[in-house]
């Protein structure tokens, strides 16, 4: 698969401070990737780092399979990484004319990056009359105008209402199906669970956790009993060395194992009559990960 971008080593400093630390990832082409981390990991510095808007302090930096440099590179991005920016007395065709022209850019594709991003029918009408979400997506527009093969997306949602955050998560959605790239940067563990297929865990400045949002779960799940012989079960379970731990949790026992199934866990327990009332299975939500990811 095509490497879009690699990052080896990555590190920032602003004096004592290590705002990022030896990171390393890789973006492969056609997936969407969630940096993740609390306000303060490092997500806005590592992506000003790898748009060469911020100076790093150590590290490599790979386009492209190491085929550009980061002037041709850029050419092939598109990145919001602050607030969106427009004239308000002109209106959305307007200005994204005016981004064409600085960009050197044909205006050809203006209607067809409006209608993707649902502002085609406000084309005319001025900046200054747009809600936060109406002006968020005219960015998305705005930096898909040079069609990109990657795109970079610091907090798109941020300040949005849970409509403005369903309609840019849909617009995500619709320009990854045409192949972009996307970056996604956020410390809203929903947002990241709903649109991403990967995810790079900051806290620091370090990388905690990459790889597949999915794995991430799969990685986390319990077993929960419900039974009226509670200590023997647990003594019971104890013994097996595939069990990797036993919670008492309100009368209620958790059972932390990736080997064994419910059937066999049904069939020990059932061995040593001992008959559950119920047993579930449960996952850890991405915002359990995260909290226990970060917690270590």
């Amino acid at each position: 698969m095509e490497t879009i971008l690699k990052v080896e080593n990555l590190s920032k400093n602003f004096g004592p401070v290590k705002a990022v630390n030896d990171l390393s990832f890789t973006i492969e082409k056609g997936k969407i990737y969630g940096l993740l981390g609390p306000n303060g990991s490092g997500k806005s510095t590592t992506l000003g780092m790898i748009l060469g808007v911020v100076n790093k302090t150590d590290g490599i930096i790979e386009w492209f399979d190491n085929q550009l440099d980061i002037h041709q590179a850029l050419k092939k991005t598109g990145a919001i990484i602050e607030r969106p920016n427009f004239y308000p007395y002109m209106t959305a065709k307007q200005n994204l004319e005016l981004v064409c022209k600085i960009k050197e850019i044909p205006t050809d594709d203006i209607f067809e990056k409006l209608e993707l991003v649902n502002l085609l029918d406000r084309k005319n009408d001025k900046f200054k009359t747009f809600s936060l979400g109406m002006k968020q997506r005219l960015a998305i527009a705005s930096a898909l105008l040079n069609n990109p093969d990657l795109l970079i997306l610091d907090e798109p949602t941020n300040g949005l209402d849970p409509k403005g955050i369903r309609e840019i998560r849909n617009i995500i959605h619709n320009i990854a199906k045409q192949g972009t790239t996307i970056i996604l940067a956020s410390h809203l563990l929903d947002e990241v669970e709903k649109v991403c297929n990967k995810v790079i865990v900051l806290q620091q400045g370090k990388k905690i956790y990459e790889g597949d949002v999915n794995n991430i779960q799969k990685q986390s799940y319990w077993f929960e009993i419900e039974t009226d012989k509670v200590e023997k079960t647990i003594k019971i379970l104890n013994e097996f060395t595939d069990i990797d731990k036993i919670e008492n949790k309100d009368g209620k026992i958790r059972i932390y194992t990736t080997k064994l199934s419910g059937k066999e866990l049904n069939k020990i327990l059932a061995s040593n009559e001992i008959y559950v009332e119920s047993l579930l299975k449960k996952q850890l939500s991405l915002e359990d990960m995260f909290l226990e990811l970060t917690s270590k």
